[in-house]
């Protein structure tokens, strides 16, 4: 199981060695690495300068700021934001999505783009967002994408939807999400030095269904990477792009 894989496809391609399937958490693409600034879209296209600028205006919160910034730098380079990211992604994609071993059952982060996901996927790839499948004779519900918060990623939705979507899963014997339930542990990032955005609705179904597990990626570094709530198991399986190596779940 991985998360977070933002453009690892090399150590992708052998994340399934000696399972019976591979499970994605989401966050395929990679806009800026927060390590090493020159990698991403974001410094492909303004340089890494520009990155150096954008992470410390993020780090340390002034978001508007980073807005502001980020507007300069797409009005100097004079091309359409959109047009652009969505060809960015779509060259990630076209390398990533071959990477995924058959079969693979995924969900998408708060960073990747949902409308393109149909292209590239191939058909040992399963996508899922509010939905559920069996895997081993257990049930496994898959909630994808992230909250509304200042960075503005891709596919953020309101609360309500996404509670709407945990609520559709009913019971499920392993909840897959990429963003955490909302506990403080496991949302705040100890490099980053801030609470990502967990979701309450999934709290509140964790302990109201009492999965076996409750899976998930999204924050990098947390304070926590488990710990139980009830009889649940909560589990960050880990950022793959730095690690490199797969969370496993046995049974």
């Amino acid at each position: 199981m991985v998360s977070d894989v933002h453009g690892n496809a090399r150590d992708l391609a052998h994340a399934m060695d000696g399972a019976d399937a591979l499970i994605c958490l989401g966050d395929l693409v990679l806009f800026l690495d927060y390590h090493d600034h020159s990698r991403g879209i974001f410094p492909d296209l303004f340089g890494v300068e520009n990155a150096d600028r954008i992470v410390e205006l993020r780090t340390a919160r002034r978001f508007d700021e980073a807005r502001t910034f980020g507007a300069g730098l797409w009005a100097d380079l004079g091309a359409d934001p959109r047009a652009a990211i969505e060809k960015a992604v779509r060259k990630q994609y076209a390398e990533m999505f071959p990477a995924f071993p058959t079969p693979t059952y995924a969900t998408y982060g708060n960073v990747d783009i949902p409308d393109l996901w149909a292209e590239y996927a191939g058909p040992g790839t399963t996508v899922l967002d509010g939905e559920r499948v069996e895997i081993g004779g257990r049930v496994f519900g898959f909630v994808g994408g992230g909250l509304k918060t200042p960075m503005r990623t891709p596919y953020e939705i309101a609360d309500e939807e996404y509670a709407a979507k945990i609520e559709a899963l009913g019971e499920v014997d392993v909840l897959c999400t990429h963003i955490p339930p909302e506990v403080p542990e496991l949302v705040y990032d100890t490099t980053a030095r801030r609470f990502e955005r967990g979701s309450r609705a999934l709290l509140d179904a964790i302990r109201r269904t009492r999965p076996r597990y409750a899976l998930f990626g999204h924050v990098h570094q947390p304070l926590a990477p488990r710990m139980r709530i009830g009889r649940t198991e909560c589990v960050n399986v880990g950022h793959f792009a730095a690690s490199g190596r797969p969370w496993t779940l046995e049974w």
